[in-house]
């Protein structure tokens, strides 16, 4: 956790210890979680149909797919079908850079982090 959700969550607990949750509006009442405003405006009407129509935006279709293969590369005990398949896991996750225009964040995919970390901070050597 980073220092800003410590201090964050730290004052959300203080808020909670005296009571200033408790008289708020819509208490014991279930969140309106159909809020769109994360969407780029050109985009909410798209999503809205794809929504409706019971599908997937595609960034979230290409994740759960990223997932599944995850879990499939987990699962194989043939190296050649396990290397057939990080090959396509590594082009589905630049697929999603790209689709996101940003990096992906290390702690969705911890396998890559201690690869990443090995390559720029190599261990010291033995003396």
């Amino acid at each position: 956790m980073d220092i800003l959700r410590r201090i964050a969550e730290q004052r959300i607990l203080e808020a909670m210890e005296r009571g200033e949750f408790d008289n708020l509006p819509g208490r014991g009442k279930p969140l309106k979680l159909d809020d769109d405003s994360w969407i780029p405006e050109d985009l909410r009407a798209a999503y809205r149909v794809l929504k409706n129509a019971g599908c997937l935006p595609p960034e979230l279709e290409l994740k759960k797919e990223i997932l599944t293969l995850k879990e499939l590369i987990d699962s194989l005990d043939d190296d050649k079908e396990r290397m057939r398949q990080w090959r396509l896991l590594n082009f589905k996750i630049m697929q999603f850079n790209i689709m996101r225009k940003r990096p992906f964040n290390l702690s969705d995919f911890p396998e890559y982090e201690m690869k990443i970390l090995d390559r720029f901070i190599p261990d010291p050597p033995e003396r």
